[in-house]
């Protein structure tokens, strides 16, 4: 469902959620590429939330 609301809100989901890096990877990118990255980074959302939230030390649950 991370895809959702990266597609709405793009780079102010990461910054809500602590993941700074991709908050401001997609600020400059969306400025970068005017906005067309806003539709490919939702892809990769979910996977990108997964791995930080891993990192923290979370376990996945089947």
């Amino acid at each position: 469902m991370a895809w959702l609301w990266v597609l709405l809100f793009g780079f102010v989901y990461f910054a809500v959620k602590g993941v700074w890096t991709h908050a401001i990877a997609g600020l400059v990118l969306a400025f970068l590429t005017f906005g067309i990255s806003w539709l490919i980074y939702p892809f990769f959302a979910g996977s990108i939330m997964r791995t930080n939230y891993l990192r923290k030390g979370w376990i996945q649950v089947q």
